[in-house]
């Protein structure tokens, strides 16, 4: 991405680049409060924010299977993350800028979860309630079923 592309995105995003950095590489009032979790959080929502801008829907056919792939490589890490960091040893306290990251990448792999399947959603779950839908059912495929309706239950 170019400085003047990550710029635009930064300001649309309130300021902050993809991973969650602020604009302009400034430090925060909050870059000394993070977890430990930070980098991997920051990674995860800065590859949803880039799949996101170059998604092409699946060829006839693949819809299951790219699916598929945006819940191994997205939803999953991502639910991941909140669980290890809420149920392991270390049970850390994220950041508001850590929490904003996961929402976001939460949502960016679960609309590209849906556009596989040619629906258009802009979904607003919430990490907590895919955890909790992940704790329930063991299945993060689940998850992205449960929180975007796609496909819809036959």
């Amino acid at each position: 991405m170019t400085e003047e592309a990550s710029a635009r995105s930064a300001r649309a995003d309130g300021g902050y680049t993809d991973d969650g950095r602020a604009a302009g590489g400034e430090r925060t009032a909050e870059d000394g409060r993070h977890s430990g979790h930070v980098e991997e959080i920051r990674s995860l929502a800065a590859s949803a924010r880039a799949e996101r801008r170059r998604f092409e829907a699946p060829p006839d056919g693949g819809a299951d299977e790219r699916a598929l792939s945006y819940v191994r490589e997205g939803v999953a890490p991502v639910t991941g993350v909140y669980v290890e960091a809420h149920t392991g040893g270390d049970h850390a306290r994220f950041s508001q800028t850590e929490l904003d990251l996961l929402h976001r990448a939460l949502n960016d792999w679960l609309s590209l979860y849906a556009r596989c399947y040619g629906v258009d959603v802009d979904p607003d779950a919430t990490v907590r309630t895919a955890a909790e839908i992940l704790l329930q059912t063991h299945d993060a495929r689940e998850v992205a079923r449960l929180l975007t309706d796609v496909p819809p239950r036959r």
